[in-house]
């Protein structure tokens, strides 16, 4: 991973730190790679709680609480299952802020509507619920670098509405 997402994971830890705040990760299509840049800076479990890779709609289902209509209704890859599992696993794991991602990192499973490198994710904090969405042209390994990326930067960005 690049230096720069680890000087992300950095300052997510010191203003996690600055604010006495623990935090959680739903992770779809980052596999996990989130929650290891953020356990990469030592120190990290007086913040880091945990996380659940939540690949199928059943764990997001049963272990982050996405409503099965969601998933219905709208998909997987979507910002309202996305704000459903930063909701869920901010829930269910007890942290001040929850983060997600959600999305198709390739090389298949895209279609029209849902291009391969389409990804939402959500920040849950006391006070604010931050989404994006991006659509990320790399492969499969760069999608997910990008995404954790992303997360990162928006986990900053949601941290900064909530001082």
């Amino acid at each position: 991973m690049t230096d720069s997402a680890i000087e992300y994971a950095r300052q997510v830890g010191a203003a996690l730190q600055q604010r006495q705040w623990t935090i959680a990760t739903a992770e779809s299509c980052t596999g996990g790679l989130l929650g290891h840049l953020l356990t990469e800076i030592a120190g990290s479990s007086a913040y880091y709680q945990g996380g659940v890779i939540a690949y199928s709609n059943e764990v997001k289902q049963s272990h982050l609480g996405v409503p099965a209509a969601i998933l219905a209704s709208e998909g997987a890859v979507s910002e309202a299952t996305a704000r459903a599992m930063a909701q869920g696993v901010r829930e269910r794991i007890g942290t001040t802020v929850g983060v997600s991602t959600t999305g198709i990192a390739g090389p298949g499973g895209g279609t029209a509507t849902k291009p391969v490198g389409l990804v939402y994710m959500c920040v849950a904090t006391p006070e604010t619920m931050l989404c994006r969405r991006y659509v990320f042209e790399g492969d499969r390994q760069q999608n997910k670098q990008y995404t954790a990326l992303r997360a990162l930067e928006l986990i900053l960005a949601a941290l900064d509405q909530d001082i």
